[in-house]
C-alpha cells in the first residue's frame, strides 16, 4: 500500500500506522483521514495482524486539525463543505452487527475485532486526541503534551469527546480538560487515567511495541476480539444484559480450538500456537 500522509508496515502480526506529516506535527487533514481509514481496513482483514499500533512521525503524535483548514472553514462562515458524516468502517462481513454507537465518522474504532494501542509519542490536541479516546488503550512517552483545543478555537467537544472522555477520567476533569483547553503532561494523563503507561522517550516505541508483541504471543487472538467488543458494548448495556452475554460467549469459547490450545500451551509448558480465528 503507497500511502503518503499515513505511513503502513506489518511485522510480527503488529500493525503499524504512522501518522507522516512531521513538519506541520501530523496536523489533520482530508488525505491523511481517508489513508488512515484504508489502512485501519487493511489491518482489519489481514488475517497475520493481531494488534494494530497507532503513531506519529517526528516529534508529534497529531497536533490536531490543519490550521489551513480550519481558517478556509472559518473564511467560509462555518461551512465545511465535507458532506457531514463519512461512511462507517466497519470489519469485513461484520455489516449489520455494528452497533449504531460506532456508525458516526469517528467512532468506528470499537468496531474492529482487533485491539488498537495509541502510541502517543508528542503533541497530541483536538481531533488527534478525539482519535486516541476511540482507540482500546493509550500510552504516551514521557515527554508528550495534551490539550482538547477546543474552547480556544471557538469550537465546542467534538465527535463524542463529551460522551467518553468523563468515563475515562471522571466529570471534573473532563470538564477541567475541556472549558480550559490547557496544556497537560503525560504523567498527569497519567495520574487521571486518560493513558495507561507512560514510557522514556528514548525507547518508547520498543516499549509500546513489546507490549503489543505480549498479546501476539500469549492472548489468543479470538479471545481478544470478544473481549474488546465486550467491553466496548458493556458501555451500553446493564449489568443483567452483560452477564448474559458473558455466559453465552463463554460457552461459545469452550468449543473452540483456541481454548484447546490455551489449556495445551500452559500444561505443555510450551509457546502458544494459536489457530485461525475462524476456529
Amino acid at each position: 500500500m503507497e500511502n503518503n500522509e499515513v505511513l503502513y508496515e506489518v511485522s510480527d502480526h503488529i500493525a503499524t500506522l504512522t501518522l507522516n506529516r512531521p513538519d506541520k506535527l501530523n496536523a489533520w487533514t482530508g488525505q491523511m483521514d481517508a489513508e488512515y481509514r484504508a489502512c485501519l481496513a487493511e489491518a482489519e482483514k489481514d488475517d497475520d495482524v493481531r494488534v494494530i499500533i497507532v503513531t506519529g512521525a517526528g516529534r508529534g503524535f497529531c497536533a490536531g486539525a490543519d490550521m489551513g483548514g480550519l481558517q478556509a472553514t472559518a473564511d467560509a462562515g462555518g461551512h465545511k463543505g465535507d458532506g457531514g458524516e463519512k461512511p462507517v468502517l466497519a470489519k469485513p462481513g461484520q455489516g449489520d452487527d455494528v452497533r449504531d454507537d460506532y456508525k458516526r465518522q469517528y467512532t468506528f474504532l470499537p468496531s474492529l475485532a482487533k485491539p488498537v494501542i495509541g502510541a502517543i509519542n508528542g503533541a497530541c490536541a483536538g481531533i488527534g486526541l478525539c482519535h486516541t479516546l476511540f482507540m482500546d488503550l493509550r500510552f504516551a512517552a514521557d515527554n508528550a503534551k495534551f490539550t482538547t483545543a477546543f474552547a480556544q478555537r471557538g469550537l465546542i467537544a467534538e465527535h463524542g469527546l463529551s460522551w467518553l472522555l468523563p468515563r475515562l477520567i471522571g466529570m471534573n476533569n473532563a470538564m477541567d480538560l475541556t472549558l480550559s483547553a490547557r496544556k497537560f503532561t503525560a504523567q498527569e494523563a497519567l495520574e487521571m487515567g486518560l493513558v495507561g503507561k507512560v514510557f522514556p522517550a528514548e525507547t518508547f516505541m520498543e516499549d509500546v511495541r513489546e507490549y503489543a508483541a505480549q498479546l501476539c504471543t500469549f492472548s489468543s487472538p479470538r479471545s481478544l476480539g470478544v473481549m474488546k467488543r465486550q467491553l466496548w458494548d458493556a458501555q451500553f448495556e446493564g449489568m443483567g444484559e452483560a452477564v448474559d452475554k458473558a455466559n453465552h460467549e463463554m460457552m461459545l469459547s469452550l468449543q473452540t480450538d483456541h481454548f484447546k490450545e490455551g489449556v495445551a500451551w500452559f500444561v505443555e509448558k510450551r509457546a502458544p500456537n494459536w489457530p485461525p480465528v475462524s476456529n
